[in-house]
């Protein structure tokens, strides 16, 4: 299967600063495939380039089969773009249908056709019963909502989403999450770019961990997370760098890391660690003032690859 979107050493420079470096990507069509990372990571900087809204320094992309550089106006056609900040000043004076279908214009949607398919969209994102009241009276959730709406009028191939969740109360973000995987489910594909853990490990099939514009891994969410390894025990002490070199060659320790104040230690299997751990200390003298224990995260894999928390990081 040809993949939907697909760039090869895609860089992006401005002046001294290299926002996107060498950056490789291959999406198949319907997943939803995400781009999580620290803010400054180099994720919208990407979107742009697919979107054919920015021209790439060097490499190579194409989208739905078509090269963003050399045929952008065939790409436009076949993607939707719902950007990280809304716009929504020149709208609050609409009702949600009358600005869905003055969008619908810009998207060259047949006249004859705008009012049902406002209708759809509107429809698809939760906001039908909302339609005729006016934008300014919108929760941010349901602004939000409308700007997937707009981004769904011309029934594109392709959504790149930039932080679609940003600002959003939890149950707001659990919406947005609900209305991609129905999107994905109704055969759209999505490009999601991230700094959200949960969100990530939530609706991604696949993701690409992205930090100062490389790619650091690729996977699904739970073969980047096995990949780590076992349980994480998570220990507060003021004997930290005591404490890692008690750990260190402990056989039921797989790898010790120390971010920052809380010392990380990948165990093969929790159960077996903690007693071990706290008779360790105690032997050794060390005090542990907070001691716990976790499955790996994504944060886990961002600390794996590059030795630094992603929460720190962003």
């Amino acid at each position: 299967m040809t993949p939907l979107v697909q760039a090869t050493a895609l860089t992006r420079a401005f002046d001294s600063i290299t926002a996107v470096d060498h950056l490789d990507l291959t999406i198949d069509r319907g997943e939803v495939f995400g781009l999580l990372g620290p803010n400054g990571a180099g994720k919208t900087t990407t979107i742009r380039m697919l979107a054919t809204l920015l021209r790439p320094t060097s490499g190579t992309a194409r989208v739905c089969g078509f090269d963003v550089t050399e045929q952008p106006t065939a790409v436009r056609r076949r993607i939707g773009y719902v950007m990280q900040q809304t716009f929504q000043s020149g709208r609050y004076l609409l009702t949600g249908r009358e600005a869905v279908e003055i969008e619908a214009a810009l998207y060259h949607v047949p006249a004859r056709a705008v009012r049902a398919r406002a209708a759809e969209v509107l429809d698809v994102v939760g906001l039908a019963s909302h339609a005729d009241r006016l934008v300014m009276t919108y929760s941010g959730g349901m602004k939000k909502r409308l700007e997937l709406a707009c981004g769904l009028l011309h029934r594109p191939e392709v959504l790149f989403l930039d932080e679609p969740s940003l600002g959003l109360d939890v149950q707001s973000r659990h919406a947005m999450w609900d209305h991609v995987r129905g999107l994905r489910d109704g055969g759209v594909t999505v490009l999601l770019a991230t700094n959200y853990l949960d969100e990530a490990d939530r609706i991604c099939d696949r993701l690409t961990i992205i930090d100062h514009g490389r790619a650091v891994t690729t996977g699904t969410p739970a073969a980047l997370k096995r990949a780590v390894g076992g349980d994480v025990l998570l220990v507060s002490t003021s004997e930290r760098e005591r404490l890692m070199q008690s750990v260190g060659n402990a056989p039921w320790v797989t790898r010790v890391a120390a971010p920052d104040a809380v010392v990380h230690i990948y165990v093969v299997d929790a159960s077996v660690a903690l007693p071990a751990l706290m008779r360790l200390a105690l032997d050794a003298g060390i005090a542990l003032e907070r001691l716990s224990y976790t499955q790996p995260t994504l944060d886990d894999v961002f600390l794996l690859h590059t030795g630094r928390e992603l929460r720190e990081a962003a």
